[in-house]
């Protein structure tokens, strides 16, 4: 399985990936540095139709939607830049506490987070990236798959536990379990013509 190169066997904090000055992108993963590879045309296609869908519900809401580049930073309360080990840059990111929202992008969990999967961050977005939204408490997590045109959608149940994925094909209507109104058009996603 491909894993998207890491920096060195060193572990970073958040106030040290600041100070990267390479073009890359990076995201820490319990201090540890992956760089993340550009996104293939398809992974384009399929976040901005996404972002499009999204953007247009969310218009009148307090809700907003952020695209990658945008550090999603978790940590414990009152942690401050060099402690903090955990920094994402997911595909998509839907905030609806502005209180979360600073210049650097997100201190704490989104409502939702959207990951499109490439075959260099698979293990990533389905087992380490999965877990760390479990831990600090991510609404809802969807993993898109561009080339089999699915989606699996992790909803925090009342225990803080992700249960069994719903899984959506190319021809559905997803409805989120946390942004009531959103619904998602697949078939447009996919770019499915009918």
């Amino acid at each position: 399985m491909l894993l998207p190169a890491q920096k060195d066997n060193k572990r970073y904090s958040y106030a040290e990936y600041l100070k990267w000055s390479d073009d890359k992108r990076w995201e820490l993963l319990d201090g540890i540095a992956f760089n993340i590879a550009a996104p293939s045309r398809r992974h384009q296609e399929v976040s901005g139709e996404l972002f499009y869908q999204i953007r247009s519900c969310l218009a009148d809401k307090s809700c907003k939607i952020y695209s990658a580049p945008f550090d999603v930073r978790f940590s414990e309360p009152k942690q401050k830049d060099e402690q903090i080990v955990n920094v994402v840059q997911p595909d998509l990111t839907i905030v609806c506490d502005k209180s979360k929202l600073d210049d650097k992008g997100c201190l704490g969990a989104p409502d939702l987070i959207i990951e499109i999967i490439s075959p260099t961050s698979i293990s990533l977005d389905y087992v380490k990236k999965l877990a760390l939204y479990e831990k600090y408490h991510v609404k809802e997590y969807w993993i898109i798959h561009p080339i089999d045109n699915t989606v699996m959608v992790f909803t925090l149940g009342e225990d803080y536990q992700y249960g069994k994925p719903s899984i959506f094909t190319e021809d559905c209507q997803l409805k989120s379990r946390v942004i009531t109104d959103l619904t998602i058009d697949l078939r447009q996603v996919f770019g499915i013509l009918g």
